[in-house]
């Protein structure tokens, strides 16, 4: 038949149910008349007759009848070479399957009201040798710098997800504090609800626990602390350290307003994604860490603090 194509399966749709393969690559076709191409025989993957659900595997063959009417238009991406080279340069883990790189401050992870660029945005940057472009597999703050964790196909993306909701990829953070708390080292057991655009430590509210320790101290005016969520709450860190009495610095959100930043100070939050250890997901002992924002190290000299 005139018009009939065959279209092998991508690496990026692996594992991907037929119907939503459809969809992605034929949004006008309505889900009665594809099923009815099913009916009749006239889709078939590899040879052979299919249902709405069948799994696709890269590198199956779909046949196709003529749909050119029902095909999504051609996206073309564009991420200038500026916008490339700034993005590539925050790389600083890579193998086959996963992408970790250093997000600034500042630098949303997706777009949104008022985002100009946001890190979704510059994806198709970072495929290197790869067809196909990373996907995120979590989120952190705009205004926190560090590390984020890429996926550089579907099953490592999966995989990736599923290890960040679950916790099993153990996460350190670099918080710049105002004062001190009680103790050098300790847990923060505290529920977590959302009340407006907040976090509220309420006893209604989630499970949330966080472990923390003091690196260094200046008198009892700050602190520097490693912090790590062992729960996954949204601005789980700020929230919890603000609660035992010792807000993040330059954290307008959560910090009390009588700590007030010192002129010589940066204004931006100084919460850092400082290390991740990825062992779970890359079956051998590998831990990534992502170096200071450069106002993070200018600060922590500037108050002789050091990073034990």
């Amino acid at each position: 038949m005139a018009g009939v194509e065959i279209v092998k399966v991508k690496s990026i749709d692996d594992g991907m149910r037929l119907n939503r393969w459809f969809l992605k690559y034929y949004p006008s076709l309505s889900m009665s008349r594809f099923q009815k191409l099913l009916r009749t025989k006239q889709i078939k993957v590899d040879g052979k007759r299919a249902e709405a659900g069948t799994k696709l595997m890269s590198g199956s063959e779909i046949r196709i009848p003529p749909l050119e009417n029902e095909k999504a238009p051609l996206k073309k991406d564009f991420v200038s070479k500026k916008d490339s080279a700034w993005i590539q340069s925050m790389v600083v883990y890579k193998d086959d399957n996963i992408l970790v790189i250093n997000k600034p401050s500042g630098l949303a992870v997706q777009g949104g009201t008022g985002q100009n660029t946001s890190v979704d945005d510059l994806l198709d940057a970072l495929t290197f040798e790869k067809e196909e472009k990373p996907r995120l597999t979590h989120r952190i703050d705009k205004d926190t710098s560090g590390l984020l964790v890429l996926g550089r196909n579907r099953k490592s993306t999966l995989e990736l997800t599923k290890a960040f909701k679950e916790h099993t990829l153990a996460k350190t953070y670099l918080a710049l504090c105002f004062g001190v708390p009680k103790n050098k080292t300790g847990e923060i057991k505290a529920p977590l609800l959302k009340v407006g655009d907040k976090m509220e430590v309420r006893d209604d509210g989630q499970k949330a626990l966080t472990t923390y320790r003091v690196l260094d101290t200046v008198g009892s005016k700050f602190s520097l602390i490693e912090a790590s969520p062992l729960t996954g709450r949204t601005h789980q860190i700020r929230a919890h350290l603000a609660y035992i009495g010792v807000p993040i610095v330059g954290d307008r959100k959560y910090g009390d307003k009588k700590f007030l930043i010192p002129s010589d100070l940066s204004k931006k939050l100084h919460l850092h994604a400082w290390k991740i250890d990825l062992s779970a997901v890359i079956k051998q002992k590998s831990v990534v860490k992502a170096e200071l924002s450069d106002y993070l190290i200018k600060d922590i000299e500037f108050l002789g603090l050091q990073l034990k």
